[in-house]
């Protein structure tokens, strides 16, 4: 038995120090995949609260099928969806006809292009994007679902969900060379 099985066997009994572990051991990786869905860090951190609970509430339904980490994954995500369906609309803009589909399909940037930017500075310009964008944007670029998979979960059209996601693209493109351009200033000014 590896230590994993050994702290589901104890969560599925109801073991507090087993629960203490399997928290500790996935807390951080958990609290990157709630601050993407989240508007602030208090959100994330309650989403995250509340996502434990339901690993906990639910862990008899793990069948070790797949990583514990997926399955606690696809949990706090779900859990984050619902979060953000109940406390607030979630603004979808579809405006499909003005974007050449095309473009949708074949606008993906070289894995260069965010290369200027810190890790966290790119993730504090993904969660600035409207919630809208931000939503479909980390769930096809972070948690690799498709376009379909996207509609589906979030009650939209799949164009709508093409035309979020090069939104938030432009977006992000538009935010990243603006931080460049004031960058460059500052480095002209210094001299």
């Amino acid at each position: 038995m590896n230590v994993d099985d050994a702290i589901i066997k104890g969560c599925m009994d109801g073991k507090r120090e087993a629960q203490k572990l399997l928290y500790q051991a996935y807390v951080s990786t958990m609290m990157v995949v709630c601050m993407r869905y989240a508007q602030h860090r208090d959100e994330a951190e309650d989403i995250l609260q509340e996502g434990f609970v339901k690993v906990f509430e639910n862990i008899n339904s793990f069948r070790s099928e797949g990583s514990l980490e997926g399955w606690i994954k696809r949990i706090m995500i779900n859990h984050a969806l619902n979060h953000l369906k109940k406390n607030r609309r979630m603004p979808f803009f579809e405006d499909i006809d003005v974007i050449n589909e095309m473009e949708i399909l074949h606008n993906d940037e070289p894995a260069s292009f965010y290369s200027p930017v810190s890790h966290e500075t790119l993730m504090a310009l993904i969660q600035s994007l409207p919630q809208g964008y931000r939503l479909v944007f980390n769930m096809y670029v972070f948690e690799d679902y498709s376009h379909k998979e996207i509609a589906a979960e979030l009650k939209i059209s799949e164009n709508t969900s093409k035309t979020q996601l090069l939104k938030a693209r432009r977006m992000l493109r538009n935010k990243i060379e603006e931080l460049q351009k004031n960058l460059n200033k500052e480095k002209i000014n210094e001299r």
